[in-house]
């Protein structure tokens, strides 16, 4: 049942926005694998990105648009007010200074994409914020970079709670590991927050065989050639390639590469007939739980695959965004009912 918020929508700024994953999961009202999740409070405002194609396939499936832009060259004030922020920035790229007390710092410009974000939340004082990472940003610099994060958050007036969530316990059919990182400016609204409970457990999980798409198993373009095959086989044993998914079982992560005609990468590839197949850029959204509606086909297959890679899963995102309303946003207003992912008849 949708609901009717009037003027009452929260707004949404959204850096590193993507393909749009989280800007899907905060504004809800979609439908994947015969569930509907609802319409959430939420109007994203201001979307950013530096990725061009992206943003096309963004720009297509939202009826606000995204800028195509470096986040470095944003002004903090001329971003529109909003009251939640939304960043999955890089993890690879801090350093930790040897100086006493150490600082945190950055290897290179992919660095300085976090600070870019800690000087909007500075900037705008928005009330929430929703960062999204790597499970391996808890254990980077040798576990030592995680706390002074927090840190930066906390120096910029925020009261922070994070959690590694695994999305295949929250309805979508892989097992992704992700970090979650909630900033609240108000004490009050970080006292009452709770991360949601996972969903699906154990037997319940989504079996990716369900969003596979067996006409691909009759189209030669997504099977590995012989050569790449053999290069796989011959390095296999050492190198924990050619990772064959348990169709009765969530898919492994994948990621950004799935368009590579190699077989020597950690991405989960299919078995059909002794053969090895990738799988279709679609089949990869729906593993990322995006819906079958969601348009795709304005850029070629390789940048169709590095967005859906590196995007949040929708699904994901709508649960931990509706635990956000229901435990902070919903008594506020009575406009504000909330109600729970339904089944499609």
């Amino acid at each position: 049942m949708a609901q009717t918020f009037g003027d009452n929508k929260l707004r949404v700024a959204s850096l590193f926005c993507g393909c749009g994953g989280m800007d899907l999961g905060i504004q809800g009202g979609f439908n994947f694998l015969n569930k509907h999740y609802a319409e959430l409070p939420f109007e994203v405002v201001y979307a950013v990105d530096n990725d061009v194609y992206a943003t096309k396939i963004y720009n297509d499936n939202f009826a606000h648009k995204c800028e195509s832009k470096d986040v470095r060259d944003i002004v903090p004030s001329e971003v529109p007010d909003h009251d939640i922020l939304l960043g999955g920035f890089p993890c690879q790229s801090f350093s930790i200074s040897a100086q006493n007390p150490p600082r945190l710092g950055y290897k290179d410009d992919r660095g300085k994409l976090f600070f870019e974000m800690v000087k909007v939340l500075k900037e705008k004082q928005p009330r929430f914020f929703i960062g999204e990472n790597v499970k391996g940003l808890l254990s980077a610099n040798k576990g030592q970079a995680f706390p002074m994060i927090v840190k930066e958050f906390e120096k910029v007036g925020y009261h922070i709670h994070f959690k590694l969530l695994n999305a295949a316990q929250f309805g979508v059919p892989q097992k992704r590991e992700r970090v979650f990182i909630v900033g609240f400016r108000d004490f009050d609204d970080y006292f009452n927050f709770r991360f949601p409970q996972p969903k699906t457990l154990n037997g319940s999980m989504i079996a990716l065989k369900q969003v596979i798409d067996k006409n691909a198993d009759k189209d030669e373009k997504w099977f590995f050639s012989q050569r790449a095959v053999e290069g796989m086989l011959r390095v296999r044993e050492k190198m924990n390639k050619g990772r064959v998914q348990d169709l009765n079982q969530p898919c492994n992560t994948i990621s950004s590469h799935l368009a590579k005609v190699s077989l020597n990468g950690t991405d989960p590839v299919l078995m059909v007939n002794g053969r090895y197949r990738r799988f279709t850029p679609r089949e990869a959204a729906c593993i990322q739980s995006f819906p079958i509606t969601f348009k795709l086909d304005s850029v070629s297959d390789n940048r169709q695959y590095r967005a859906i890679g590196n995007a949040v899963p929708p699904v994901l995102m709508w649960n931990v965004v509706n635990a956000l309303v229901n435990s902070c946003v919903k008594e506020e207003n009575a406009l504000f009912k909330i109600e729970t992912l339904t089944e499609i008849k």
